[in-house]
């Protein structure tokens, strides 16, 4: 694609950047098969090609306008249309920078404003979001039943944390949300990793990976929760742990291009990279020791026909849904089926798996209409294959779609933890 970015934003890192993005676009329209909002809407502007065009017209200096902004809001960056593309484009981060430029340019009205405020100032910080949560549970009895579905049921089981006893270890992100909404999956992960001879520690200061105020286009204030968690975690860097481990890979994808978001940073450039190198989702770690895994969970020697019948007759049936920040931030495909399969599941086939359940982040808050839609799709593509449970590998995938069906969702290493145990 051609470019005649102006002067002033071409000057710039992002306006360099944006603009080897555009010129890798081809136009060809194969991204249009696989974006959510396109299939939903038909409008080519709901399209990574339709907001490409759009962005581009920002960048060479053209009118910003109202309309330009909706487009963009709409957009979940699933980046499932970076999955397709033959020509390597990379809409995430093109739309970063757009999104940043068309905000500066069309302020929001006062209750839009306010509303990313608030979830800016909440979501990342869990002395506000805890406190809020377990409000909205005690009252969940009374709440309208669609807020009550966003609200989920307090964990008070598998708690317990190994301590820390092996001469590997890894660091986990602990988060924002996760150790309030789901408790649970940073020590089933600890627990599983202990089987297999890895002590999984938590450094106390870090916090919210700043994916939340990132993506709602403060993304300055993004990078210094970048920073801080480097900070945390840079004295067991240095100490030599193996791994930098995520259970959500939603942060995860974020935490991997660390080392691309602060490389202006002289301070923190190399320290970023550093970061992004160790940063492994949790399907990776365990992928990797998968050998030993399958021997921790293999039946007792020599089991009876009637035992391995009875086994193979009772294998529970589930549904993994994969989320987008996986398959198409992370690049992982295969890796938790691989181990699920390897523990004794019987996985059940889910049409369109490539499509967002419509999560994303905030966008379940700030685009209900399109979320929901996209939510009633997912859980019909996951329940019709009849299982018993859904898997999933995200927090925000994880409370979103149970709050669309009746069946346990639940994050897969709880699964393997279980298997285990």
């Amino acid at each position: 694609m051609k470019t005649n970015l102006a002067q002033a934003i071409k000057s710039t890192p992002e306006g360099q950047e944006a603009d080897k993005i555009l010129r890798t676009c081809v136009h060809c329209g194969f991204c249009t098969a696989t974006c959510p909002t396109y299939q939903l809407l038909g409008d080519e502007l709901d399209s990574p090609r339709g907001r490409i065009y759009l962005m581009k017209e920002v960048l060479e200096g053209n009118e910003v306008t109202a309309k330009t902004r909706l487009h963009l809001d709409r957009c979940l960056t699933c980046r499932a249309c970076e999955t397709t593309c033959p020509s390597g484009v990379e809409y995430g981060r093109l739309v970063d920078i757009g999104r940043h430029i068309v905000e500066e340019h069309v302020p929001r009205n006062p209750i839009e404003s306010l509303q990313r405020a608030a979830l800016r100032a909440v979501l990342p910080r869990p002395m506000l979001f805890k406190p809020l949560l377990r409000t909205g549970q005690a009252l969940r009895f009374v709440l309208p039943a669609a807020l009550k579905r966003k609200i989920p049921r307090p964990v008070r089981t598998g708690l317990d944390w190994p301590q820390p006893r092996h001469a590997r270890r890894m660091l986990v992100l602990d988060g924002c949300v996760q150790p309030s909404l789901a408790p649970d999956i940073n020590p089933a992960t600890a627990r599983v990793l202990d089987r297999l001879g890895i002590s999984l520690v938590k450094a106390e200061s870090a916090g919210c990976c700043g994916a939340v105020t990132f993506h709602l286009n403060r993304q300055e204030d993004g990078r210094d929760y970048m920073r801080r968690n480097i900070d945390a975690w840079w004295p067991d860097v240095e100490a030599g742990v193996e791994a930098i481990v995520m259970t959500a890979s939603g942060c995860g994808t974020l935490v991997k291009e660390y080392g691309h978001h602060l490389a202006q940073d002289p301070q923190y450039a190399a320290k970023a990279a550093r970061i992004s190198e160790l940063c492994r989702d949790i399907s990776e770690v365990l992928f990797a020791e998968k050998d030993q895994l399958e021997s921790a969970m293999a039946p007792s020697p020599s089991p009876s026909p009637s035992s391995l019948a009875a086994a193979s007759a009772t294998k529970p049936r589930v549904a993994f849904h994969s989320p987008c920040s996986l398959q198409h931030g992370l690049k992982i495909r295969g890796l938790v089926e691989s181990l699920l399969l390897a523990a004794g599941f019987e996985l059940t086939i889910v049409p369109d798996s490539h499509l967002c359940c419509g999560s994303a982040g905030t966008y379940s808050i700030l685009q209900p209409e399109l979320s929901g839609r996209l939510l009633a799709n997912k859980v019909e593509a996951l329940q019709s294959g009849q299982p018993h449970a859904i898997a999933t590998a995200n927090i925000g995938c994880l409370t979103h779609i149970q709050g669309g069906t009746a069946l346990p969702v639940k994050h897969w290493i709880n699964l393997l933890d279980e298997r285990l145990s």
